[in-house]
């Protein structure tokens, strides 16, 4: 944290006159919308003289609108590439800010609790595994009625952060998905419909029988969508939750420039396809007095936001 902290200081520190309300733009990522729109709500009686708004149009298009400087804030639960930093007219900082699971999510009459693991997930998305009572699910799964029916499988149709994690994951454990597919923010799918958002992908998933896919933890919840089990790396199935999540984070090592990856982590309680998400400013902020909000904004959410 204090790193973190460190790394804001060179956006500090500029005078300030305001009269009228600030209006902080950003976009990006739908995976940490929930809480940042709780931050953002909670911080407006903190400090009425801002207001943030932000577009939840996934970590692609944050990426690309902050490179563009359309937005004072990006946001991207994918770090971004050397590539695409290479292109920008300043040097981006990443600011992780909260940590959170992709989850496994399914649509089987009566929803019954699931294990799946790495393996056996990446041949699903490949395309490999077509059916629900297939030998390698029944055999993960025993005793729960699977039935004959085929695996919708659905996945983001826009720039994702969460595709991130989940192609990151799945390239973690599968050599034929890394060579194949690979781990990126929008990718080349074998197979499976599209849907836009974390948001549209839980109601896809919700709406068709037999359908799988993937989301941010909170929006399986708001949905009341089962969630699987996972296998993580020390041979333990594991549920999404806080705590599994943060074991999983106590693991990730963090570099100078804060990008990592946080998936597949040792621990025996860990979550397996965690990730963290970041918020993406110009170190050299055009507008000082926007600059110097900002950070008294990121400086509350980091001490005092839950």
């Amino acid at each position: 944290m204090n790193k973190l902290l460190l790394a804001l200081a060179p956006l500090l520190g500029f005078p300030l006159g305001l009269s009228a309300q600030m209006l902080i733009n950003g976009a990006g990522a739908t995976f940490p919308y929930p809480i940042y729109s709780k931050w953002f709500d909670e911080y407006a009686k903190v400090d009425p003289s801002v207001r943030f708004n932000y577009q939840s149009i996934g970590s692609g298009g944050g990426q690309k609108q902050i490179l563009a400087q359309t937005v004072d804030f990006g946001a991207s639960d994918g770090p971004m590439s050397d590539e695409n930093l290479a292109k920008a007219p300043g040097n981006i900082l990443h600011l992780p800010t909260v940590a959170g699971a992709v989850v496994v999510t399914y649509n089987l009459p009566g929803n019954p609790k699931l294990k799946l693991d790495g393996p056996t997930l990446a041949d699903i998305f490949l395309g490999k595994i077509a059916r629900w009572n297939d030998k390698r699910i029944a055999d993960l799964n025993a005793g729960v009625k699977l039935p004959g029916a085929d695996i919708v499988v659905v996945h983001r149709s826009d720039g994702s952060g969460t595709s991130y994690i989940f192609t990151d994951y799945l390239s973690s454990v599968s050599k034929e998905w890394e060579s194949q597919v690979g781990r990126n923010t929008s990718v080349k799918w074998p197979i499976g419909l599209g849907a836009k958002g974390n948001e549209g992908l839980a109601g896809q998933v919700k709406q068709l029988p037999g359908a799988i896919g993937y989301v941010e933890l909170a929006y399986a919840r708001q949905n009341k969508l089962p969630t699987a089990d996972l296998k993580n790396a020390s041979g333990n199935f594991i549920a999404p939750s806080l705590d599994s999540v943060t074991e999983a984070l106590a693991s990730a090592k963090m570099p100078e420039d804060f990008r990592f990856s946080m998936v597949n982590p040792p621990g025996d309680k860990a979550y397996p396809i965690a990730g963290t998400t970041w918020l993406l400013v110009y170190e050299a902020q055009k507008d000082a007095a926007k600059g110097k909000k900002l950070v008294e904004f990121l400086n509350w959410a980091l001490t005092k936001g839950e």
